[in-house]
Order: structure tokens, then C-alpha cells, then sequence
């Protein structure tokens, strides 16, 4: 499910786009889904306060990181831009099995103006029937419909710097489901060997970026999803505050010192490995209270499956010691994970890219 901009070409590569504040990240996909390919990529620099908290600070900036980088590594022009922030709301809601389209987007869009919290028409409205519910004695069937509403004047701070660095946007989606296509394959129990076999449990995937996207995802479906600042650009700027480092030496410092090895052992300025690790052990202690919510919140969805593994991605991913911590949180399983296609690359790099990688998969 992608909010679309353009009619999509068949021909010629697409490159994923991520955007961190820290970094751009590329992934270009050559061939149709059958026989798609990793063509390129490549993680860029960028500057500090050009983007924060998942959204556009600076459009003017962010175009000129965005020319040089598709400039110096020859990327295809057309691009799917992922978003994840807190313009962008989804919600679940169940509905009466409805054949007509039409008739279906008229009840979706009836049901949105009670549970989407912003005004329908300055929004992007798009849905995806993700499961259903066998009719009882004498009622209809129901079907679960996923729900996305984004802000327009959202999207449009991140269309404009595409199309004003010369870049051809066509598509943006959800970060949270282009994690799900990435790692779906980490997601899926041993038994489920059938091509469109859906599994009995659900799957939390979390990837742990500047921002955190979490989602609840049946096989290949997204049941739940939401975007949380308990990420790694907090806990930098804390120790970036602290010590007096500058962003990129802030991230150098939280993955050298992780939270797994006693700091008594680690090298480098006593004070900064205290100060790093306690800045980890807090945004730890916040993601972790951050997924229990989410947990809780859709365990509460009458349309809720059970939880029956978790799957970690993204940057946060590569610091050690982190995997095991929030496994003896959640007392769950933990699965770290990337994308197969991605198994060339080193584990940092293919965190990164994660991301711009399940973009530039056709959905």
C-alpha cells in the first residue's frame, strides 16, 4: 500500500530513499519482483538540522544532499520516499465485506472522520483489506481494513525537495511497511512454506533508527504500526550535550561503548563511556516502555493476533549489548535481522539500508 503520486513506469530502476537526521540512505532495484536485484546503493551525510524527528527542516539543504548523492553514485531518478512521523496516523478498523471499490472507499472514508484525528480533506487517505471475519448466523462477513491518513502539507515538504533536486517521486510509503517487506522473511515461522500461507501469530518488528517504527505484521500484512521519538537521535544529542561532540562523533561514541561490556573495560575518555552508557542504558529503558504501550495497545484491537516473535532492525540494531537487553525487558525472543539481499554488505551498511531497501520493493 503506497500513497501515490504518479502513475508507477514499468521500466527502469527505482531507488528506496530514507531520510534520517543524520543521513540519506539509497537502495536501487532493477527487474520486476520476480527477479528484482540490489543495482546500488549508498548512504550520504547530512548536515545537522536539515531533518529531526522524521520531518523537513531545511527543503533548500536537503535538495543540494540530495543532488550530490545521486550525482556521485549515477542512482536511477525515480524514487519511493518512506515517511514515518506523527503526521502520518494508521488505524485498523472493521467493516462490513464490501465488493464494490467505490462503495468500500465511501465506508473507509465514513469511518476515518471518527478515527483519524485530523481533517479528511488536508489529508492522503489510503487503505488495504489485511484479513477478515467468517459470517455468523445471520450477519455479514466482516473484512479488517488498515487505514493510512497523512498529513498533505507533509508530504509535500518531502516532494518538493525531490522534484526541485530533479528526482522523479513515484511513490511515498509508510517506513513501517517497507521494514515488513525487508525482514518479512526473518518474520515467518518455519511451517509457513506455501506461497500466500498466512500465519496463526503475528510478528512485532521494530527498527531502531533516529526514529523508532514499530509494527505488528501477520505474514506479509501490517495489522498495527506507529512511529516513536524513542530513537537514536535523542539519546546522540543527550551525549552530544553532555560531552561537547558533534552529531556524527556522538554516534561513533554509543556504538563503541553499547551497553553489553562492564565500563571499566571499555577504551577511550572515562568520562565520556559513562556518559555514553548512561545516555544507552535511558533510551533503552525508553524504547522498551515504548513497546510495551505499543504491545498493550494492540493487544487491546478487537481484530488483535497473538505476538509470537520480535524482529530487530536498523542501526540501533549494530550497538552491543542492545538485542540482549531488550529481550530480558520484553522477556521475549529477539530476532536481529536484514534483508538477505543486503548479506554482501557489512552488518552496520545493511542496517542503514534496511529501509531503502523494503522501498524499493514493489509492494
Amino acid at each position: 500500500m503506497q500513497l501515490q503520486l504518479t502513475r508507477k513506469k514499468k521500466t527502469g530502476g527505482v531507488v528506496g530513499l530514507e531520510i534520517e537526521a543524520g543521513s540519506i540512505a539509497a537502495t536501487e532495484m532493477q527487474g520486476s519482483n520476480g527477479s528484482a536485484r540490489v543495482s546500488a546503493s549508498a548512504i550520504q551525510p547530512l548536515e545537522a538540522g536539515v531533518f529531526h524527528e522524521g520531518e523537513v527542516l531545511d527543503p533548500d539543504r536537503l535538495a543540494d544532499a540530495l543532488k550530490d548523492l545521486f550525482s556521485q553514485h549515477k542512482l536511477s531518478k525515480r524514487v519511493r520516499l518512506g515517511v514515518g512521523n506523527q503526521n502520518v496516523v494508521v488505524r485498523t478498523v472493521r467493516l462490513p465485506a464490501i465488493e464494490d471499490p467505490k462503495e468500500m472507499d465511501a465506508a473507509v472514508r465514513f469511518q476515518a472522520q471518527e478515527q483519524i484525528p485530523m481533517p479528511l480533506d488536508q489529508a492522503v487517505l489510503e487503505h488495504q483489506v489485511v484479513g477478515g471475519v467468517p459470517a455468523e448466523e445471520g450477519a455479514k462477513p466482516q473484512v479488517d481494513v488498515v487505514v493510512v491518513a497523512a498529513r498533505r502539507e507533509m508530504v509535500t515538504s518531502f516532494v518538493e525537495p525531490l522534484r526541485s533536486s530533479g528526482l522523479e517521486p513515484v511513490g511515498i510509503d509508510l517506513s513501517a511497511f517497507a521494514m515488513i517487506r525487508a525482514l518479512a522473511d526473518a518474520g515467518l515461522p518455519a511451517d509457513v512454506t506455501e506461497p500466500g500461507e498466512r500465519p496463526s501469530e503475528a510478528v512485532l518488528y521494530c527498527n531502531v533508527g533516529d526514529v523508532t517504527n514499530l509494527a505488528v505484521a501477520r505474514g506479509r500484512s501490517c495489522l498495527f504500526t506507529r512511529v516513536s521519538h524513542a530513537g537514536l537521535e535523542p539519546i546522540a544529542e543527550r551525549l552530544a550535550s553532555a560531552r561537547g561532540l558533534n552529531a556524527e562523533h556522538s554516534a561513533q561514541w554509543l556504538a563503541h561503548v553499547g551497553v553489553e561490556r562492564p565500563v571499566e573495560e571499555i577504551e577511550g575518555d572515562p568520562e565520556t563511556v559513562v556518559a555514553a552508557r548512561a545516555v544507552l542504558e535511558e533510551g533503552v529503558s525508553a524504547l522498551l516502555d515504548e513497546m510495551r504501550l505499543s504491545l498493550d495497545y494492540y493487544g487491546a484491537q478487537e481484530s488483535a493476533l497473538p505476538v509470537g516473535k520480535i524482529v530487530l532492525g536498523g542501526p540501533g540494531s549494530t550497538i552491543p549489548g542492545i538485542a540482549q537487553r531488550m529481550e530480558e525487558g520484553l522477556g521475549a525472543p529477539i530476532q536481529v535481522a536484514r534483508p538477505a539481499a543486503l548479506a554482501a554488505l557489512g552488518d552496520e551498511t545493511a542496517a542503514r539500508l534496511t529501509l531503502s531497501y523494503g522501498l524499493a520493493l514493489e509492494s
